[in-house]
């Protein structure tokens, strides 16, 4: 799964909105982040085999450290931590880290019985991947309501945060069409460098995430302060923006006025 695992980082933004994108992304393929480097230093395998099922031509033969249940249980909780280590906010912290769990689920959901409970125990795996109009249909109504949902809670602060966004979702849908539709790879290292390159997603997504900002109320809540809020163009400001100055010269004329006499009687 690959659309289905960063539909879960746009989405998380509803839950986590002061979290950047970007750390969403790492938290959403984390396991997948540091599964080339297991695989380059030979601590888990995986095999060139097409048929192994009908979406994918790979065939994971091993992969204890970073796909196992408990392994990945204990990836969120390190994520977890170290992100509240790093913010303080601990309710991001357990979104965070119930993103990076929620990719063994996921990846339990399409695989076939290839992830283990605990490293050399019994694998398990629902073989969604055995059905492809399934799981095209599956992955991308989660991809698109991720997006959505994603799109509702900011907005574009300028044309990079809205085009920003638009080139990565277009970017993502065109890897996985490729993945898809294109040739197998051609061996074993061409997957491991080939999936170093996830490491491009999360610095792509918190790039576009500092150009886009908060769409509640219609402003960031960075931007709640009066101090920041602005009046339209053409809009006379209403009189708690006033200077100091008008307000010192309309409390002189008040003064002003109440020394004047009083008019005379008939």
């Amino acid at each position: 799964m690959f659309l289905g695992h960063l539909a879960v980082g746009f989405a998380a933004k509803r839950l986590a909105p002061s979290t950047s994108l970007g750390t969403l992304f790492a938290a959403c393929e984390w396991i997948d982040l540091v599964w080339p480097a297991f695989l380059l230093a030979g601590w888990e395998q995986v095999r060139v085999h097409p048929g192994d099922t009908a979406f994918t031509p790979l065939e994971f033969v091993s992969y204890p450290l970073t796909h196992s249940l408990l392994m990945a249980a204990a990836w969120a909780v390190a994520f977890g931590v170290a992100y509240a280590l790093r913010t303080r906010k601990m309710r991001a912290a357990l979104v965070c880290g119930g993103v990076v769990l929620s990719h063994w689920f996921l990846d339990w959901l399409t695989h076939r019985p290839d992830l283990p409970l605990i490293p050399g125990g019994h694998k398990f795996g629902a073989g969604l991947w055995n059905f492809v109009p399934a799981t095209l249909t599956l992955e991308l109504t989660m991809f698109t309501a991720g997006v959505v949902l994603y799109t509702r809670m900011t907005r574009a602060r300028d044309r990079k945060g809205a085009f920003g966004l638009i080139a990565l979702v277009g970017f993502l849908a065109a890897v996985y069409a490729a993945n898809v539709f294109g040739p197998p790879p051609p061996d074993e290292s061409a997957v491991a460098w080939a999936s170093l390159s996830l490491w491009l997603l999360p610095f792509w997504a918190a790039w576009v995430d500092r150009h886009r900002e908060s769409a509640r109320r219609g402003v960031s809540s960075a931007f709640l302060t009066p101090s920041c809020v602005q009046p339209a163009e053409g809009v006379s400001k209403p009189p708690r923006y006033r200077s100091s100055r008008a307000a010192g010269a309309a409390r002189s004329r008040r003064r002003e006025t109440r020394r004047l006499p009083g008019r005379p009687g008939p």
